[in-house]
């Protein structure tokens, strides 16, 4: 285990990721096919900021949290609904820590419904009016939330494409905004999946997530362009398997990242929100760990697949590809000597150091039954060959 964790700290572990990417497109495939049926069969469990709906707060002295919520839909189906839909309740949580409050979020009310729920609490609870709050959030409000985190995400991935055009090429661009929308979707996914409420803070998260993403995905593609520069000249090496290097080299740094975000927000997220009791902490650490957490795979099993996969149309590269494979071939066979295998002596000018020497070498020796070329005679170094000596008799 230790050798393995050294390998993999000096980029040496040899890890065939690339070289196995139908494995990763399949397993990303099958994640984004179960997020969409997701997203259609259970959508997603909106907060009331988006569904609009009324909260009421309530001590924590009333007894348990589960009491809270009985009591409360026992107030609403008292309360007639001219809709005709019956009230619910949408969702409960205590906020702070010891005693501390409940939160319990219900459909939307009129004004004397709520009054009217307010009444029956006092009533069942035993407590003071005052204690007990209740107020009213529209749905319109959450609608513009979203719509400016729509707006907020089109800018963000049209800036980052940009940027990444002019600092790698279009198709390190196209890998590493489809890994952005890849975790998006298995981010949303888990939230559809296991009913995670999703409230501004959840999209506030969202929009944080693409940031540490993009990190970690740059870092991969920048060492993949040092390694391949220039690739095309040497016979030795395929863009994918320089590509596939890359990876190996910054995989440890790609899991460190991602183990130092992840921690403080797993504290976020597992203190603040269940020990402390903090709502909003909890909102935001959820999405980030998830986030996080997809991101870190992506930047490895994604992001690099799919570039070499836009690489491999390219026609340089396929020539390119294939002239490694003949010259494998040549070595195999035994035609062509690797270098790493060859004596000092044996490394002359004269010897061919790849297949397209050799095949040089064979396109010049001579077809059977043609005539030899006459050789040349050679003459004075200050004159043409065969010409008479200055000064010569003409015999």
């Amino acid at each position: 285990m230790s050798g393995l964790a050294t390998r993999l700290y000096k980029g040496q572990a040899d890890l065939n990721i690339v070289a196995k990417r139908r494995i990763w497109f399949a397993v990303a495939g099958v994640a984004v096919l179960i997020a969409v049926i997701s997203f259609f069969a259970r959508g997603f469990t909106l907060g009331i900021e988006f569904s609009g709906g009324n909260e009421f707060q309530v001590p924590a002295s009333v007894g348990t949290l589960q009491h809270a919520e009985d009591t409360v839909g026992q107030a609403l189906g008292d309360v007639p609904n001219p809709s005709g839909e019956p009230l619910r309740v949408a969702s409960t949580q205590q906020v702070g820590g010891g005693e501390g409050t409940y939160l319990i979020r219900t459909s939307e009310m009129e004004p004397e419904q709520s009054e009217a729920v307010k009444q029956r609490l006092v009533e069942a609870f035993g407590i003071p009016a005052t204690e007990i709050s209740n107020s009213r959030v529209s749905g319109a409000w959450g609608a513009q939330v979203t719509e400016r985190a729509v707006l907020g995400l089109v800018i963000f991935v049209t800036v980052v494409m940009l940027y990444l055009i002019v600092r790698f090429e279009w198709r390190m661009a196209v890998a590493a905004v489809s890994s952005l929308i890849f975790d998006l979707l298995l981010t949303a996914g888990v939230y559809s999946l296991v009913g995670f409420e999703i409230t501004p803070s959840t999209i506030i998260g969202f929009l944080t997530i693409l940031g540490f993403a993009l990190y970690d995905v740059v870092v991969v593609f920048d060492k993949v362009q040092e390694n391949t520069r220039g690739i095309t000249a040497s016979s030795t090496q395929t863009y994918s398997e320089a590509a596939n290097l890359a990876v190996n080299q910054t995989l440890m740094r790609s899991i460190n990242t991602g183990l130092v975000a992840l921690l403080p927000v797993g504290g976020l997220l597992f203190i603040g929100a269940g020990l402390l009791g903090a709502g909003t902490l909890r909102d935001l650490g959820l999405v980030l760990f998830v986030g996080m957490g997809i991101a870190v795979y992506s930047s490895i099993f994604f992001a690099t697949p799919v570039l070499t996969t836009l690489k491999d149309y390219e026609p340089k590269y396929q020539a390119h590809t294939q002239r490694v494979l003949a010259r494998r071939a040549a070595i195999a066979r035994g035609d062509v000597t690797p270098k790493s295998a060859r004596s000092p002596k044996q490394s002359t000018p004269a010897e061919p150091r790849d297949e397209a020497e050799v095949a040089a070498l064979a396109g010049a020796a001579p077809k059977v039954g043609a005539r030899p070329t006459a050789k040349r005679p050679s003459g004075n170094r200050g004159g043409r060959s065969g010409s008479r000596p200055r000064g010569g008799k003409r015999h």
